[in-house]
């Protein structure tokens, strides 16, 4: 985003906190199904933003309440201003925040609410262009309220004198904007969710399909490389759990990777280019709400998807992981086990044999993988950290000591110690690559 661009876009964001988010919904949802229907709603409108804003060169400002920034952020992501709603009726927290804009050099700033399902980026694109020629732009809401509304001048008269809440909210702006002698564009009339009878239109509206938790799908996606061996026995743990689809990334095994994966029931992609890209490719094609990457070798927890969707209830958890766990007793496991998981909760960097987990929205939102040939789980969980809260889960995933048993405890966790510190200190990628192979074979 730019500094202090021209055109700005100012969402209107409270922080989904159940039992005050959407209260009028409540007796239709109950408290957490109202506040998880909002959620849902503000990042459909973040997202209309972010695309706007990406199209013409407008920055984006989100302006909060109901949680401190630091959580919003997490949340909606980094790309964006943050800006504390002032306290008030609404309009003065809409006059508030649109002098702040102007304050701020902006030249032409739209403000709107994020319970318009039909909010699109070309209509907040349309609200901006309309601004070019006119003094006010007005969105309609369909009980008489308005979404949106656009100046390019400060003008407090706008917001004086209405009865916030009420069906002459619009028509009393529409008078006020008349008796300023201003010229106005009206952008199309919108429904909006604000009571139970409002849900009848969102009932079979994919996006906002989750207001009852454990609903939402969440799509596993497993990259394979020759992995018969290992790979059916965690489809079979992974397609125990209901509300999940499989996806098989394949590398080009030369074995029955591909076969076993296919009567397993699983989709199944071929993609070269190694892992970074097998896990974009699922990803891309993921139906689901949220994103579990596993390693062919790896068993998640038992109840593992509704442990998933329980983690990233919360909106400012960004991302997660399982506690690490190698599949025998003994040496290995005593001495690898402790430290991989002081690392992940202690410091919140979990590895991808732990089973990382987020919602596809944030993942997008990040641009994915980096095209890496190895470390491509650390760089992720490096921005992840930055952007919230990364959780390990006490659930345990059970991994595969195969490679501590062939190369020996020590020198595999000398040798990942080496990774990260070469990467780190920005060693290239590719030797990093054929370090891990030499070390992984015994050369």
């Amino acid at each position: 985003m730019r500094d202090r661009p021209e055109e700005r876009l100012l969402l209107f964001a409270r922080y989904p906190v159940p039992g005050k988010a959407k209260t009028r919904l409540i007796p239709a949802l109950g408290p957490e199904g109202a506040a998880r229907l909002h959620r849902r709603l503000v990042e459909h409108a973040a997202g209309a933003a972010r695309a706007a804003g990406a199209g013409c060169g407008a920055g984006v400002t989100v302006c909060f309440t109901g949680a401190a920034q630091r959580d919003c952020r997490a949340w909606l992501g980094s790309d964006f201003a943050y800006a504390a709603q002032v306290s008030g009726d609404l309009g003065v927290r809409l006059r508030q925040a649109l002098r702040s804009a102007f304050g701020d050099r902006a030249r032409r700033a739209v403000i709107f609410g994020a319970d318009v399902p039909g909010l699109t980026p070309d209509i907040l694109r349309q609200a901006l262009g309309g601004l070019r020629d006119h003094d006010v732009v007005l969105g309609p809401a369909a009980d008489g309220g308005y979404y949106l509304i656009g100046l390019k001048h400060d003008r407090p008269e706008l917001f004086a004198g209405i009865d916030w809440g009420t069906d002459r909210v619009c028509d009393q702006t529409r008078a006020a904007i008349a008796r300023q002698g201003l010229s106005v564009a009206e952008l199309p009339t919108l429904g909006d969710v604000d009571l139970p009878e409002d849900l009848v239109a969102l009932r079979d509206d994919p996006r906002f399909a989750d207001p009852e938790p454990g609903r939402a799908l969440v799509s596993v996606i497993i990259p394979t490389l020759d992995e018969a061996a290992a790979l059916g026995r965690t489809l079979e743990r992974v397609g125990a759990a209901e509300g999940i689809e499989v996806i098989v990334a394949d590398g080009g095994s030369r074995d029955a990777t591909c076969a076993i994966a296919a009567r397993a029931g699983a989709t199944v992609l071929v993609t070269a280019g190694g892992r970074a890209a097998q896990q974009n490719r699922g990803a891309a094609v993921a139906k689901g709400r949220y994103l579990l990457f596993l390693h062919a070798d790896t068993l998640p927890p038992a109840a593992y998807a509704d442990l998933i969707r329980r983690a990233l209830d919360r909106p400012a958890t960004v991302a997660g992981a399982f506690r690490f766990r190698l599949d025998q007793e003994g040496l290995i496991a005593r001495l690898a086990e402790p430290g991989a998981n002081l690392r992940s909760t202690l410091f919140r960097w979990p590895y991808g044999d732990q089973g990382l987990f987020l919602e596809k929205r944030v993942f997008d939102e990040l641009g994915g993988f980096a095209p890496l040939p190895i470390m491509e789980d650390y760089e992720l969980v490096g921005r992840l950290r930055r952007r919230g809260a990364v959780v390990t889960l006490r659930e345990a995933a059970i991994t595969s000591a195969r490679r501590w048993r062939q190369v020996g405890i020590l020198r595999a966790s000398l040798g990942n110690l080496a990774m990260v510190a070469g990467f780190r200190a920005g060693v290239s990628p590719d030797r990093l690559a054929r370090f891990y192979r030499a070390a992984r074979h015994g050369a």
